[in-house]
């Protein structure tokens, strides 16, 4: 037992709780905005996002004694932006377009993806790599089996999802870049890409969904999500999942280990489902579903234990 974990405050495992119902009820929500455009809606979550991470900058902005970010790490920025505007619009389409449980289960599937990818950009690849990807696209494949049988499930939807699993990859590894190997502040990283993402989600939607600048009719404006119709909406996204959920991970991360944290936010599809069922008191899951969404989750902690299991406790 390392000192850290000694020394974890009494909060931390109820914090660690909350802060992955708070991500894991994001889907749920962002399915009950159905009535705005998914590209639409995912640029008001950009935006609302920016708003609470505005403080954090301006206080790592002004402290002199960190270090700002020069042109290539703009650049990289603006990259990443791409990466997670792809992430959040491909994402939240599948929501539309397929259930909500299988949405969530091939979206966190990016352990999967970077297995594939490793031996492209030089990393090695392992025995439990190789088995946690095998056992998790088969599960995947299995899962299959309910498309058209059940419920919203659809091949269409759950390419999306799992499209955004893998452009959230590249948003990963340009963070890990910026934020490890550059040391780049936290809300200097993270307020310019999440507000360039909404940028590129709010033209994109402009182009392919009608949405207008602005708009008597909230669900066709780019600033709809003023509108009391939508803005608690869009603030609980901004407070629940940005700011508890995903805030609160990085915070834990000083007392619970990395692994611990990475394995939590697993259950996500798990939790997401039931968070779904206590809005639509509904939950339809096929078995396939069920024997699939095991077998891509048990396949994507084997990938993130073999990871992590050079790393000491």
């Amino acid at each position: 037992m390392s000192a850290n974990i000694a020394q974890k405050p009494f909060f931390a495992w109820p914090l660690l709780a909350v802060a992955v119902v708070a991500v894991s009820s994001a889907g749920a929500v962002l399915q009950e905005m159905s009535a705005v455009p998914p590209l639409l809606r995912a640029s008001w979550r950009m935006y609302a996002t920016s708003i609470v991470l505005l403080p954090g900058l301006y206080y790592q902005w002004v402290n002199k004694e960190l270090e700002k970010p020069n042109k290539k790490d703009y650049i990289l920025i603006f990259y990443s932006s791409i990466f997670l505007a792809m992430h959040f619009g491909s994402w939240i389409w599948s929501l539309d377009n397929t259930s909500l449980v299988r949405s969530l289960l091939f979206v966190t599937s990016h352990p999967l993806v970077v297995v594939s990818i490793m031996p492209i950009i030089g990393i090695k690849v392992k025995k439990g790599h190789i088995l946690g990807a095998s056992i998790g696209f088969m599960g995947a494949v299995i899962s299959l089996g309910d498309i058209g049988s059940i419920g919203q499930a659809s091949l269409a939807g759950d390419a999306a999802a799992f499209f955004g699993a893998i452009s959230v990859v590249g948003y990963l590894f340009i963070g890990k870049h910026l934020r490890t190997d550059r040391e780049m502040p936290v809300f200097i990283y993270a307020l310019p890409v999440t507000f360039v993402a909404g940028l590129l989600l709010t033209i994109s939607s402009i182009f392919l969904e009608g949405t207008t600048i602005y708009s008597t009719i909230p669900e066709n404006s780019a600033f709809g999500w003023i509108d009391i119709i939508w803005l608690p909406w869009i603030a609980f996204l901004a407070f629940g999942p940005g700011l508890m959920g995903h805030t609160g991970i990085n915070t834990l991360l000083k007392w619970i280990s990395p692994i611990v944290v990475s394995i939590s936010l697993l259950f996500e599809p798990v939790i997401g489902g039931i968070v779904g069922w206590f809005f639509t008191n509904e939950l339809i899951l096929g078995k396939y579903t069920v024997i699939g969404g095991l077998l891509m989750i048990t396949g994507a902690i084997m990938i993130t234990l073999e990871e992590n299991s050079e790393i000491p406790n």
